[in-house]
């Protein structure tokens, strides 16, 4: 999900206190080592029709590449249910958070799932998989609106070529943790990576950096009242061995309500900010409070070459990479058409390549 693009920081401005730089936020979001691509997809999709695609006209759309928003929505590569129809990666990991609507992947190990509302999903590309996802239009009396990020974690060298895996994280088992309330403006944060206070998220795929005790990854969903006032705590302390590690990197992402003080700055909704601190800092939402997602990791440090959905070391990797598609289709496509979609009455539930199947609580 998501083609070749510069992701690099642009300050818009520098700013005091723990506001290092700040930019504006579209629909692909600057990110820092360890992280490669952040993309949010907010879509008002129509009632759908028996095939789950938009019961709408389709004019004045490039189908097949169509990022317009056109009445508020997209149907992205999809041309029957909007989506992201089958493709391939390797050498780094998709985590796919979806709040709104519903995802329908399916992938060259057989493995299939629906997931969504709260849901994520982690999936470690390694060596080479190829995937689809597509956005089923389940509602046919009223609208399907969907809202996803989709973020993309690096893996360490030696972890590039592992064997490809996903592991559902499903709502339910992800922790959210309160501060304040009780008739008082509070603070919630979904916990998708990481720790929080005596909360931890479920656990990252095993050749994840993420899984590492010593990377120091999070991925936070704040949601903060009118008003409100929390501290984000400090991000840990991390050695290499009698040396500090190097610096984490700690990205904060204002993206729907009013505004927030960040210690002695201010983050407009619609920004973004790289903290200049790894040191606790004060937030306190504005009047119309404020939603917030927080990415932090301690970057691996390697070289990064990239083309498209590939993301090695070395231009030479990434020729390897394409020479084995090519050759191999990682896999190939066991399915019978590149966006398969499930019944509209199918519930969530996720099939792994072993025939194992689960559901959310």
């Amino acid at each position: 999900m998501a083609t070749e693009t510069d992701t690099t920081t642009t300050a818009e401005h520098r700013s005091t206190g723990a506001l290092a730089e700040t930019f504006p936020l579209g629909m692909q979001w600057p990110t820092l080592d360890p992280f490669l691509f952040l993309a949010h997809h907010r879509d008002a999709y129509p009632a759908g029709t028996t095939e789950l695609g938009p019961d709408a006209p389709l004019d004045g759309r490039e189908i097949g590449s169509d990022f317009s928003g056109k009445d508020g929505w997209s149907m992205y590569h999809g041309s029957r249910a909007p989506g992201f129809p089958a493709h391939p990666h390797r050498g780094f990991e998709t985590v796919t958070y979806v709040r709104e609507g519903l995802i329908d992947h399916s992938d060259s190990l057989g493995a299939t799932a629906r997931f969504g509302r709260g849901d994520t999903q982690w999936m470690t590309a390694g060596s080479g998989i190829v995937h689809s996802e597509m956005f089923p239009l389940v509602n046919e009396d009223s609208d399907n609106p969907t809202e996803l990020f989709q973020i993309w974690l690096n893996l360490p060298a030696g972890s590039k070529m592992a064997d490809p895996y996903f592991t559902m994280l499903w709502g339910p088992e992800i922790p959210e943790v309160r501060f304040g309330g009780d008739g008082a403006a509070g603070t919630t944060v979904t916990v998708i990576a990481g720790d929080l206070q005596d909360a931890a998220a479920p656990a990252a795929p095993p050749d994840s950096w993420a899984s590492r005790s010593d990377s120091a990854v999070a991925i936070w969903h704040i949601r903060m009242d009118p008003g409100a006032r929390w501290t984000l705590p400090a991000a840990p302390s991390i050695t290499d061995g009698a040396r500090p590690a190097p610096p984490i990197a700690r990205m904060l992402y204002a993206f729907e309500g009013d505004r927030v003080a960040v210690g002695g700055g201010l983050l407009e909704a619609g920004h973004g900010a790289l903290l200049g601190t790894t040191g606790a800092v004060d937030l306190e939402a504005g009047d119309g409070g404020i939603e917030l997602l927080l990415l932090q990791g301690r970057p691996l440090g390697e070289p990064v070459a990239r083309y498209g959905p590939f993301v090695m070391n070395t231009r030479a990797e990434i020729q390897e990479a394409m020479l084995d598609y090519q050759q191999t289709g990682f896999g190939g496509w066991p399915w019978d058409s590149e966006d398969p979609v499930h019944p509209a009455e199918e519930a969530r539930f996720a099939r792994h390549p072993d025939g194992r199947v689960e559901h959310p609580d």
